[in-house]
């Protein structure tokens, strides 16, 4: 098994600051000079802007708004989302993309399945979706990665209980008729560290 590290951050990362220490240590780990890291964290409020973001993504902005380079469109950060940003080296892992981004969210299925909810897949869109008993399909987990000469940064977000409020002011991944939910908001009542526990242990499972 592959040398991995696990960083959890105990209080909120400035953004920008995150994503500079991911293109560092992304760049020391092509030097040779660190291993794969998983970090855990949660940022403020914010709004990110990835590379296929449109101008009408973008309602208000009530939140201060990140051009960054993942892919996907807008979405938001804040208090209560657990962000899992994964650093991992592709070259030893098959080097297939597709089949990264389908792991993170069979590692994210597999973590909401612990909590009695069922996460699922939709054609043509990315994320984890949410059926809920009226019709309506929700997303409450998402991804955005950023592949370097095959080692991947940026990661995932899962909604534990943030203000679901402060998605009005985006088209959350660029899709609008569809709305966001939570843990919270179906009803679980779960930790954030609950579910870091759970998704170091699904980790292990699924992308080992």
């Amino acid at each position: 098994m592959k040398t991995l590290e696990w960083k959890l951050s105990q209080s909120p990362e400035d953004y920008q600051r995150a994503v500079a220490f991911m293109e560092r240590h992304v760049a020391a780990m092509h030097a040779g000079k660190a291993g794969e890291l998983v970090w855990l964290l949660e940022h403020p409020a914010l709004y990110t802007a990835g590379t296929s973001a449109s101008s009408t993504g973008l309602k208000e902005a009530r939140f201060p708004v990140h051009q960054t380079g993942r892919g996907g469109e807008y979405t938001y950060h804040g208090p209560g989302q657990r962000v899992g940003y994964v650093m991992l080296d592709l070259r030893g892992r098959g080097q297939d993309v597709r089949k990264h981004v389908w792991r993170l969210e069979e590692w994210m299925i597999q973590t909401l399945g612990a909590f009695g909810v069922a996460g699922e897949r939709r054609s043509g869109r990315i994320g984890v979706w949410v059926a809920r008993p009226d019709g309506r399909e929700q997303k409450i987990a998402a991804i955005g990665v950023r592949v370097r000469k095959w080692i991947t940064y940026h990661g995932i977000s899962i909604n534990v209980n943030p203000n679901l409020e402060h998605y009005s002011g985006i088209v959350p991944c660029g899709i609008e008729e569809f709305g966001v939910t939570s843990l919270d908001d179906l009803g679980v009542k779960a930790s954030l560290e609950e579910v870091d526990e759970v998704l170091k242990k699904t980790f292990e499972e699924i992308l080992k």
